[in-house]
């Protein structure tokens, strides 16, 4: 059944003001415009004007010749301007850019050279190595030469540092390198890689909350008898009343003597002593030994 007339009318007006952008052709970009300018051809369904020629078909002929001059900058417009086919003027642009047979067969010949050298660097990530393989597959496709699937899974594999050999001999004993997609491998060992990565950090944040728990330890140990803290005083406090040795005495006596002006006495709240040191223990001292000589009987 035909579409309504007024929505042919509207699918041909769509497409009649729909505008793709060319890219401008320059010394170094061949590879990236030719997949561009035959995307564009396709679309506006004139590729067959440059594949197979004219072929009678003098509308199409023109409006690839119209895309191409638009796609060119003005010096190699007059390299093909006296061209009458849209075919012919593709063909001369090629072989500017690619040389003739001999010269592609040598850039091809070197392109591979430098595809066999490539190997994934140690701090690369699985996304780029995959990247720059297939861009030398597309450039090896542009100089005519269809780079086999299974020929970039085995160079992907063998590229890879020695931190994925597990995983890569994993690959090749599960599954079969000449009909797994290069696609799928690639997915393989960026999930593997995501899960290195995670166990790297895991160590890490373990030894981190470790050296942590070391210091709080440290922390609480801390005594310091001339720094006004008062876990000294109290320390020597406990010796004090048990008897035991006060500071300046005993193994004590080659120390420097420390700055007591901040240590504060807890038996007469006076700062400038320890609690050992205090004068209210030898008045005490001497009141008690007084008094027994009072108390002595008198010997006959």
């Amino acid at each position: 059944m035909a579409p309504p007339k007024d929505q042919t009318a509207a699918v041909v007006k769509e497409s009649n003001t729909m505008t793709l952008q060319c890219t401008v052709l320059s010394s170094t970009n061949y590879t990236v415009w030719d997949m561009r300018m035959r995307a564009i051809f396709n679309v506006h369904g004139v590729w067959e004007a440059i594949d197979l020629g004219v072929n009678g078909d003098a509308k199409k002929n023109n409006i690839a010749i119209a895309l191409l001059f638009q796609a060119i900058p003005e010096e190699q417009t007059l390299l093909i301007g006296n061209l009458t086919t849209a075919k012919e003027m593709w063909e001369v642009l090629k072989t500017r850019h690619l040389g003739a047979d001999r010269i592609r067969e040598a850039r091809l010949q070197t392109l591979m050279g430098e595809f066999e050298n490539l190997k994934m660097k140690d701090q690369e990530v699985i996304n780029n190595f995959a990247n720059k393989l297939s861009e030398y597959a597309s450039r090896a496709a542009s100089l005519g030469s269809v780079m086999e699937e299974t020929k970039l899974v085995k160079k992907f594999l063998n590229g890879l540092p020695k931190r994925f050999i597990h995983m890569v001999a994993s690959i090749e004993q599960v599954v079969d390198l000449k009909t797994i997609g290069y696609d799928d491998v690639v997915g393989r060992l960026k999930a593997y890689e995501e899960r290195i990565k995670v166990e790297e950090i895991q160590p890490k944040q373990n030894k981190l909350l470790l050296v942590n728990s070391d210091e709080k330890p440290k922390e609480k140990e801390h005594k310091c008898e001339h720094c006004g803290c008062g876990n000294s005083n109290h320390e020597d406090y406990g010796r004090g009343r048990g008897g035991g040795r006060g500071p300046g005495k005993g193994r004590g006596e080659g120390r420097v003597q420390r700055d007591k002006s901040y240590v504060k006495c807890y038996k007469c709240n006076e700062f400038g002593h320890y609690i050992s040191e205090c004068p209210l223990w030898e008045k005490k001292n001497e009141l008690n030994l007084n008094r027994c000589k009072d108390e002595e009987p008198a010997i006959l």
